[in-house]
């Protein structure tokens, strides 16, 4: 199933089939884990994608030709990756939701889900609710409202919450139409340039290769880690005006390099506009258009960097009336019919006489799916830039990440839940299936200033397994200000 996937994907690119011999998969990959959507074909195809893009991108610049191994079960487990990393021995504190964020009985018997995550967020949804900051008052509050009308306030508030569907509705709604057809990864020129050159001796398949990050939370931060995984130089720049989420920073900005930049003041958009002057991708995930006010649209920048490739995340894609709705992968996964649908075989399974209740994914699926992919989106692209030129364009949505897993077919309940594998609980003790795909790291020093005691990180190591340039993941910044924002020099 995921060699059939992945060839879909590949091929839909314009990458060449008999590259495909290299990617070498579990042959029966599912079930990975206790679900009824087939999440092992997903994370194995995924990410294996993203090695192979790698490597074709490496072939086409040095000739050399390698294999990409992926097993399903250690692929699922990356897809949780923030769960199964310790600094010094000891789980980080923070949690991946705030205490308000979850999903909410309301006054028509059906739900809605919030997202509190951070504090404008949560401030903007008790504002609406007008109610003290506790689970009970939120939920007693929301039992005033309407699903679908509350879903319509929050988001006339730029506030992020969502209502309960299912499959079926989600189909129906205008935004499931608009992106019925749309394919999970979208290549598009967006201008011409001239053929990059293939010169140079290259140890790791992106070396050389300078990425600008602005992305936060998961998806894109994980399309950015597993880039630098494979040996770009990866700057990842985030703003001190908005606040951080250091318990999946952490895990997230692996290998990176780590620089603030305020994008209000002109001074350091100006700093910016000279890193894109040297930049290979631009890697971003605000608001649609939300950059292009700012001067760093995917037209500007191709224009400042003809050749560049311009990566662009979204929760709700790019046509319908969704398209500028701010979105996670939580409030994705409820709008578009997966907890309605994981909850109705999870009852089939237990038998139980009651109704279902809607029950999420074990991980945030659609985040790092999107991750992978998006990063071999860019992979496909930077294939191009040698074979064709021009400057590229790559998006990737959240929401059509779930029509991908949900193309994958289902698993019926018993095999599902009955055969599946539970996830961990916890690496304090560490897990022995943890401890077995653990990754060391040390903090690096960075350039803002020299640390005292270095940290060490335990994490899960990245599945996809190159046959001769396997990734390297020796430092992790653990902060988010520690480089100046500058490229490292390229190898002579």
């Amino acid at each position: 199933m995921s060699q059939a996937a992945a060839k879909s994907l590949w091929q839909a690119q314009g990458l060449p089939s008999e590259s495909l011999s290299h990617l070498l998969l579990t042959p029966k990959p599912d079930p990975a884990v206790n679900s009824s959507f087939k999440l092992g074909t997903a994370a194995q195809t995924a990410i294996g994608l993203s090695g192979l893009g790698a490597t074709h991108f490496h072939q086409l610049r040095t000739g050399v030709e390698q294999t990409v191994q992926v097993d399903a079960r250690h692929a699922v487990l990356e897809f949780k990756s923030e769960a199964w990393y310790t600094i010094n021995g000891e789980l980080p504190s923070g949690a991946l939701f705030d205490e308000l964020a979850g999903l909410y009985k309301t006054k028509d018997d059906s739900y809605v889900r919030l997202h509190t995550n951070f504090p404008h967020h949560r401030r903007g949804i008790l504002d609406i609710l007008q109610c003290e900051p506790t689970n009970q008052a939120v939920a007693e509050a929301l039992l005033k409202w309407n699903a679908v009308e509350f879903e319509t306030e929050a988001s006339s508030r730029k506030m992020v919450a969502t209502a309960l569907r299912s499959f079926d509705e989600w189909d129906r709604h205008p935004q499931g139409k608009a992106l019925a057809n749309t394919p999970p990864v979208q290549l598009i020129k967006i201008a011409d340039a001239p053929k990059r050159e293939a010169h140079g001796s290259y140890t790791r398949p992106l070396e050389g290769i300078r990425v600008l990050d602005l992305t936060r939370v998961l998806a894109g931060p994980v399309c950015g880690r597993t880039l630098a995984a494979h040996g770009a130089d990866v700057l990842l720049i985030t703003s001190p005006r908005l606040p951080a989420l250091p318990f999946l920073d952490a895990d997230t900005s692996r290998g990176k390099r780590t620089t603030q930049l305020d994008l209000t003041a002109s001074q350091d958009r100006a700093t910016l506009a000279s890193l894109v002057a040297d930049a290979d991708v631009f890697l971003q995930a605000y608001r649609p258009r939300g950059l292009q006010e700012k001067g760093f649209g995917p037209e500007d920048v191709a224009q400042a960097r003809p050749g560049i490739v311009y990566a662009s995340l979204t929760a709700y894609g790019w046509e319908g009336p969704w398209k500028d709705r701010r979105g996670f992968d939580s409030l994705v996964q409820t709008a578009t019919g997966f907890n309605v649908a994981e909850g109705d075989a999870f009852a089939t399974y237990t038998g139980g006489t009651e109704l279902p209740t809607p029950k999420v994914l074990p991980m945030q699926a659609l985040d790092h799916a999107a991750g992978y992919l998006l990063a071999f989106g860019i992979n496909a692209a930077l294939c191009k830039t040698l074979t064709e030129g021009g400057s590229w364009e790559v998006r990737v949505s959240l929401a059509a990440m779930g029509h991908w897993i949900r193309s994958l077919g289902r698993l019926d309940p018993e095999t599902a839940f009955g055969r599946g594998l539970p996830f961990p609980r916890s690496m304090v003790p560490q897990d022995p299936e943890i401890a077995a795909l653990a990754t060391e790291l040390v903090q690096s020093d960075g350039d803002t200033g020299k640390l005292e005691d270095l940290k060490t990180m335990q994490a899960i190591s990245h599945a996809a397994i190159l046959s001769k340039t396997p990734v390297q993941e020796g430092r992790a910044p653990l902060r988010l200000n520690a480089h100046v924002p500058q490229w490292l020099p390229r190898a002579a």
